[in-house]
């Protein structure tokens, strides 16, 4: 099972990666867990200082936008 992590405060960009990732899970049939990170500080140990960010497995894969389903599922795949 992936682990997905969504980084960022809450802002409508950060909503948004959110739901296109589940979106893209969904359509690529991943079995994944999706967890929000909002800790400014959780946030920094992972070197991003632009939100929102994308975290799979432990490797930042996207900083600073929220692409489409389409997009981020090349990013899962």
């Amino acid at each position: 099972m992936k682990k997905i992590q969504i980084l960022g405060t809450g802002c409508p960009k950060c909503a948004k990666l959110a739901e296109n990732t589940a979106a893209a899970a969904k359509a690529l049939g991943i079995e994944c867990q999706i967890e929000k990170v909002t800790d400014i500080t959780e946030i920094l140990n992972f070197g991003v200082m632009m939100t929102p960010a994308l975290v799979v497995d432990g490797k930042v894969k996207l900083v600073g936008k929220a692409p489409s389903p389409e997009e981020i599922q090349r990013l899962l795949a």
